[in-house]
């Protein structure tokens, strides 16, 4: 049975997903132990997750794109199944609209991109026609949304996990090799984001004091991100809408400052290779909300068009976990755009 502290409790995994359950404790007015059961039976329902993800943004290496499927009608579910098995694939989606799915993938440079979508996607029966888009900047992703079941003095309270720094890149090759050195590391906590340092050092080989630092120095750079999860049954069945937005180059700076401060948001990035030149994920209790969202932005900019939308019907997998029909997470697929190097 779901109640307001399971939904104030993943809420505050949102801020900070590694929290300890002392620091939630007194803002979610419960005991530590309380929060550690909650958080057990959530994880066992499938109901609620923490996973990880590298930036490739922070880390100078890697990019992500956004690929729009067009499927056989009867085979829409078995493509959405074959590609979610892939770990070059951290979300597979079905939506509506010109689209039949809507996938992400994580490589490290272009060229590798199309040799997935031609290669890989294109010889998956039952896929009759693809579109690329390169996500060129990540403004706002899904760490950073919230249900919005805490009220400020929570929030303020809990504060957040350690806020990202600068930290310089050391070029491709150095990043690359930093990345591959934290691969294994990355992949545990995707599975589990809050697992203990000590269970990470069993699955990583690395001693615990060496897995605590690492960990920490990768969220203080913001290579690594951290995020909470829910399936329908806590978020309030929320209703995902993908929305193109094209808008002149010269007020892009300004429709994207605005878009990403809009608590709906769970994306934002600015793509290439499309008819618009923003990517838009929000998340709201009604559809009809997401056409609110575009009234307000053509008052803002009045130039902008929304080229296509896409609401989807069913996340069949998010950032790596599979999800069931209902959208409970029970199983999960390692991330790794560096799998063939």
């Amino acid at each position: 049975m779901i109640d307001e502290l399971d939904l104030a409790l993943v809420d505050a995994l949102r801020v900070d997903p590694r929290a300890p359950w002392s620091k939630l404790a007194e803002p979610l007015g419960v005991d530590p132990a309380t929060l550690s059961r909650r958080w057990a039976r959530l994880t066992a329902d499938g109901d609620a997750w923490v996973t990880c993800y590298p930036s490739a943004e922070r880390m100078g290496v890697g990019l992500t794109a956004l690929v729009a499927l067009d499927c056989r009608a009867d085979a829409v579910a078995s493509v959405a199944a074959t590609l979610a098995a892939d770990p070059q694939t951290p979300t597979v989606e079905i939506v509506t609209g010109e689209a039949d799915l809507m996938i992400t993938v994580a490589a490290l440079e272009p060229a590798q991109v199309t040799a997935y979508v031609l290669d890989r996607v294109g010889a998956v029966p039952g896929v009759l026609r693809t579109r690329t888009a390169f996500v060129e900047r990540t403004l706002r992703e899904g760490s950073r949304w919230r249900e919005g079941a805490l009220d400020p003095s929570q929030r303020e309270a809990i504060g957040t996990g350690p806020t990202p720094a600068g930290d310089p890149h050391p070029g491709r090759g150095g990043a690359l090799r930093r990345a591959l050195d934290d691969r294994t590391l990355m992949q545990a906590l995707g599975a589990d984001g809050r697992m203990p340092f000590a269970e990470l050092s069993a699955r990583t080989g690395l001693p615990a004091t060496t897995v605590r630092r690492r960990v920490e120095e990768l969220r203080r750079s913001g290579r690594l991100v951290l995020r909470c999860d829910a399936s329908p049954r806590l978020n309030g069945h929320v209703v995902g809408t993908w929305l193109w937005v094209d808008v002149p180059a010269q007020e892009l700076e300004a429709a994207t400052r605005w878009l990403v401060e809009l608590p709906p948001v769970r994306m934002c990035g600015v793509v290439a290779g499309a008819r618009a030149n923003i990517a838009l994920n929000v998340m709201t209790h009604q559809a009809a909300d997401a056409r609110r969202i575009e009234a307000h932005l053509g008052t803002r900019v009045p130039a902008a068009r929304v080229t296509a939308r896409q609401v989807v019907l069913r996340t069949v997998k998010l950032v790596g976990h599979l999800l069931d029909p209902e959208g409970r997470a029970r199983d999960y697929v390692a991330l790794d755009p560096w799998h063939e190097l």
